[in-house]
């Protein structure tokens, strides 16, 4: 289950993440903003990202995208710059699950780019897609800050459930912030569309 396929939603294109996106997985790595809101506490290296985006979309278990607009001029993409990435990871091809993981660099954000490559990873990770038959999950799930309402509004609008709530989970400054776990699940994902 190694290099998903593209995948082509509305204003996104989502292709497997490559060595050249490492420049922008670096920039996203050093956003302060994007760190707080997803609860990242770790310390990256250049040197790091440069293995990852080499090496993440042949690992097995996970399908890493990078996001990039779906826009074209003369038939051909106008930029096949990374504005985000979207992971499904943590997959169980027993128990048909697994977890979703969003990121966009900040000049992205507010701008329906994270929405549609949502919607375009369920359609894959529920139903497959032209080219790849897809892992036929039953169930996505995720967690988000509690300090990330805009967040977990997208998620909600997308036919997400909140499941429960860790408290206290993740470090903000000085202050603590929840985990708020969500999930949606293969048949209220096709009510949804």
């Amino acid at each position: 289950m190694t290099r998903g396929p593209v995948l082509h939603g509305e204003v996104v294109r989502l292709r497997p993440i490559e060595a050249h996106d490492a420049e922008r997985l670096w920039e996203a790595v050093q956003d302060p903003e994007s760190t707080r809101l997803t609860g990242t506490t770790a310390t990256f290296a250049r040197e790091d990202i440069d293995a990852w985006a080499a090496e993440v979309a042949d690992r097995p278990g996970r399908y890493d995208w990078a996001i990039v607009s779906a826009a074209v001029r003369d038939g051909r993409p106008v930029s096949d710059d990374l504005i985000g990435e979207i992971v499904l990871n943590e997959v169980d091809a027993s128990a048909r699950s697994a977890n979703l993981r969003l990121q966009l660099l900040p000049n992205y954000r507010g701008r329906g780019y994270g929405r549609d490559a949502i919607f375009e990873v369920l359609r894959y990770a529920f139903d497959g897609s032209a080219d790849d038959d897809g892992p036929h999950l039953h169930r996505v799930g995720l967690d988000v800050l509690s300090i990330n309402p805009r967040a977990r509004a997208l998620y909600e609008s997308l036919g997400f459930r909140e499941e429960g709530r860790l408290r206290d989970v993740y470090r903000d400054g000085d202050r603590w912030a929840d985990a708020i776990v969500m999930s949606i699940l293969e048949d209220e994902f096709r009510a949804f569309v």
